[in-house]
């Protein structure tokens, strides 16, 4: 049985096994107590924390990066997930693996050459997603999908939080699910947009187990919402 390990933490994920993630998006979070907030969701038992880049080029929008990646790496022993929503990643791939980020994504939109930004990332002993937009086809990962760990799909455009679901994607989830298995991977499908207790089955179902959640985590009382989850999750675990 073959593991994913996040480097430092002692967090174990079985490739192969049904098991499926909660990754709480920080973006959503009370930043004047970030702190306080990963501490929150790590005691609810989640394992592992979404971490949007947006540089205001690739997306509108402008977030936090490298120094707020690490010093909450200092306080916290989750799994980071860094979604890298910037022209041209290649350029800070090294940045963020120095900077704590156990798996980062990157864009196939954003990518001059895919490929070498993805064994960049893997050269740097990081794990690697490759994301792709709603309207983006699967078929631009016909020569990678061997050589990642997951692929993050965008259920939402990318860039603002509190966007509803695009329903067309669920089944573009069920499409790569059904290519991931014709090809004998473990590749995990991620999803990330619009994601809320109510609809969460619907890309369970289509093949999805890591779950981004933003509001529908942070909104009011993260610790109970992150329990209304996992017994959802309970209803797919093998």
């Amino acid at each position: 049985m073959e593991f994913i390990i996040c480097k430092n933490k002692n967090i174990l994920q079985k490739r192969g096994e049904n098991m499926i993630q909660l990754l709480p998006s920080i973006l959503a979070a009370d930043f004047s107590k970030l702190g306080e907030e990963l501490q929150t969701i790590e005691n609810a038992g989640v394992k592992m924390v979404h971490i949007d880049v947006m540089d205001g080029r690739f997306v509108p929008s402008i977030s936090l990066g490298l120094p707020v990646i690490a010093s909450i790496r200092e306080k916290s022993k989750l799994c980071f997930d860094v979604h890298l929503m910037i022209e041209e990643p290649s350029r800070y791939i090294n940045a963020f693996a120095d900077a704590g980020a156990d798996i980062i994504g990157i864009h196939a939109e954003a990518c001059s050459h895919l490929h070498r930004t993805i064994w960049q990332i893997k050269n740097a002993g990081k794990k690697v997603c490759v994301v792709l937009n709603p309207s983006t086809p699967l078929n631009v990962l016909d020569y990678v999908l061997e050589d990642l760990d997951s692929v993050l799909l965008m259920t939402v455009n990318p860039g603002f939080g509190g966007q509803s679901y695009i329903p067309q994607m669920t089944r573009k989830i069920s499409n790569l699910s059904t290519l991931i298995q014709e090809k004998g991977l473990n590749t995990k499908i991620e999803v990330d947009g619009g994601i809320k207790l109510n609809n969460v089955r619907q890309v369970i179902e289509a093949g999805a187990s890591w779950i981004v959640g933003g509001s529908a985590v942070f909104e009011n009382d993260p610790a109970q919402n992150i329990k209304e989850f996992y017994k959802i999750f309970k209803e797919y675990q093998k």
